[in-house]
C-alpha cells in the first residue's frame, strides 16, 4: 500500500520540519506501508501541482495534517479541492488540532473520507491495515467518516501512555538540509537547528487551549538524549528547538533533564516553552548550563482578574518573579501576551504594554495579539452558549479572518476600539524594538570604525 502525506506550504522562505507528520510518516512505514512525503513547503507548489503528482503516481491513501488558524483552515480547503479533483484519488485522510474538535463539520466542508481525531500514530496504522485488507473501517477508534450522507464519530482512542514506544520521526523521508536552517533565538550564524518534542500535553487547563487530550506525558531523559544524538550525527544539528506545549512541567522534570544532557556531554543549544511559576534560580542556572538560551513563556496577562478568568494558574507576582530569575541568569525569556480575554480593558493591556517594555532584552519581536477562542477550547464554547458564535461554520468562514484581528470580542469595548488598543500597545512595542535594533547597530558601526574591530562580518539580521 502507498501512502502520501503532504507538508502544507506556509508560504514561509524558512519552514518548521512537521513533527507531527514526522511521527505519522515513521509508524507506517514501520509497519510496512510504502510512504512519501510531499513537499508543497519546499517548492512553494501551487495546488493543482498536487492534483497532476496524484494523477500522474498511483498512491492508495493521502494524509494531510493541520493545527487551527484562518491560513491553514483556508489552505486545507485549497489542498483538499486539489485531491478530490484527482482523476486516480486515493482515500484522504485529515489530523490535526485543526479537524479534531470539529470532525462532523471538516468532513463536509473537505469532502475527506475519514478524519484522525487526537493523537494519530496507533489511529492511522490501523486504518491503514483495514484500507489494505479491505475491511470496514465502522468500528475503528479514534476516527471520524461519512456514511450516507451523515457524520460517524467512533469513540476517542485512549492515549498512548509511553511515548518512548514510538519511533523517532521519520527524518530520513524529509530534507533535513532545508528544515535545518531554521533560525531561532540566540542560535548562531552556523547552527542547524531541528524542532524536538519532550512530552505531549500540559498539565494545565487553560480557557484559550484547543489541545483536546488531558493530562501531561514525558519522554525518558534517555529517549530524548538518543535522538538528540542521532539528529547531530546524521544531519549536523547543533541547536535544539524543543516544540512541545511544557517542557518545563516541573521542578524535578526539568532537573532530571538538565542533569542527563550535562552528563551526556550533549554541548547543544536549545530553546523550550516553560512555566514562570516553576523559573526558580537553581532551576534556571542548571538549564543555563545545561545550553539552554531562550524559554517561551505562556505569560497572557498582567492582571490577578483575568488570569483567573482564563484558569491560567499563574499571579502577576509569579510572572514578575519568574520573568526576573530568568534575565538574571542570562537566559532570554519568551514574552506571550494576548488581549481581548473576558475582564481585559485599556487598563489591563496598558500593564502588559508597561511589563514587556520593562523587561524586553531584545531577543525578539514581541506584539500583543487578540485571543482567539479556537474550536476546542473552553472559550470556544463559552462564547458558543453566549451567542458570540454561532458554530464552527461561523468562527472559520465570518470570524477568524486573521490571527491579528478580533474572532469574537470578551471584552466592553466596541470592535474599533479594541483594535484601535492593540494599535497604540503594538505601535509602542515595534518602536521600542527597532529602537533597540538602531542602538545596537550603531554600536557595530561604532566599534567598528572607532575601535577598528577586525572581528566584524557585515551589519547582519541574524
Amino acid at each position: 500500500m502507498k501512502i502520501l502525506l503532504v507538508v502544507y506550504d506556509n508560504e514561509m522562505y524558512i519552514n518548521v520540519f512537521p513533527t507531527g507528520l514526522g511521527y505519522i510518516a515513521a509508524v507506517l512505514k514501520k509497519s510496512g506501508f510504502d510512504v512519501e512525503i510531499y513537499n508543497q513547503d519546499l517548492h512553494h507548489y501551487p495546488e493543482e501541482h498536487l492534483t497532476r503528482y496524484l494523477d500522474k503516481h498511483h498512491f492508495d491513501m493521502v494524509g494531510l495534517g493541520t493545527i487551527g488558524g484562518y491560513f491553514q483552515y483556508k489552505k486545507l480547503l485549497k489542498i483538499s479541492e486539489a485531491v478530490n479533483k484527482s482523476k486516480n484519488r486515493p482515500f484522504y485522510v485529515l489530523g490535526g488540532h485543526g479537524p479534531s474538535p470539529e470532525p462532523e463539520y471538516f468532513l463536509k466542508k473537505t469532502g475527506a473520507d475519514a478524519i484522525v481525531i487526537g493523537e494519530g500514530e496507533e489511529t492511522i496504522v490501523e486504518l491503514a491495515k483495514a484500507l489494505a485488507a479491505k475491511r470496514s473501517i465502522n468500528n475503528l477508534d479514534g476516527i471520524a467518516f461519512m456514511e450516507r450522507g451523515k457524520a460517524v464519530v467512533n469513540q476517542r482512542r485512549p492515549l498512548i501512555k509511553d511515548l518512548d514506544l514510538i519511533p523517532f520521526p521519520a527524518y530520513e523521508l524529509f530534507p533535513m538540509y532545508f528544515y535545518r536552517l531554521l533560525r531561532e533565538p540566540h542560535c548562531a550564524s552556523g547552527d542547524f537547528v531541528a524542532p524536538m518534542i519532550s512530552g505531549r500535553g500540559c498539565s494545565f487547563r487553560c480557557a484559550f487551549c484547543y489541545r483536546m487530550d488531558e493530562g501531561l506525558r514525558c519522554r525518558s531523559t534517555e529517549g530524548i538524549i538518543e535522538e538528540i544524538k542521532m539528529l547531530k550525527t546524521n544531519y549536523g544539528i547543533t541547536y535544539i528547538s524543543f516544540f512541545d506545549e511544557l517542557l518545563i512541567s516541573s521542578i524535578k522534570r526539568t532537573t532530571e533533564l538538565c542533569e542527563g544532557f550535562i552528563r551526556a556531554g550533549l554541548n547543544i543549544r536549545w530553546t523550550c516553552n516553560g512555566r514562570l511559576n516553576y523559573a526558580k534560580p537553581k532551576v534556571l542556572q542548571l538549564m543555563k548550563k545545561a545550553g539552554c538560551v531562550f524559554i517561551n513563556y505562556g505569560i497572557e496577562a498582567l492582571d490577578d482578574e483575568v488570569l483567573r478568568a482564563m484558569n491560567k494558574c499563574l499571579t502577576v507576582e509569579q510572572i514578575v518573579k519568574g520573568i526576573e530569575a530568568t534575565l538574571k541568569e542570562e537566559i532570554s525569556p519568551g514574552f506571550n501576551v494576548i488581549f481581548g480575554n473576558i475582564g481585559d480593558n485599556k487598563n489591563t493591556l496598558q500593564q502588559a504594554v508597561d511589563f514587556l517594555l520593562k523587561y524586553d532584552d531584545g531577543a525578539q519581536l514581541r506584539t500583543i495579539r487578540p485571543v482567539t477562542p479556537y474550536p476546542g477550547s473552553p472559550l470556544y464554547y463559552y462564547a458558543l452558549k453566549n451567542g458570540l458564535l454561532k458554530d464552527c461554520a461561523d468562527f472559520y468562514e465570518n470570524k477568524h479572518i486573521n490571527s491579528d484581528l478580533l474572532a469574537v470580542n470578551f471584552t466592553d469595548m466596541s470592535d474599533k476600539e479594541f483594535h484601535k488598543a492593540l494599535y497604540d500597545a503594538n505601535q509602542k512595542l515595534i518602536k521600542n524594538y527597532f529602537k533597540n535594533k538602531t542602538k545596537t547597530s550603531l554600536d557595530e558601526a561604532r566599534r567598528l570604525y572607532m575601535e577598528l574591530n577586525v572581528n566584524f562580518r557585515g551589519f547582519r539580521q541574524t
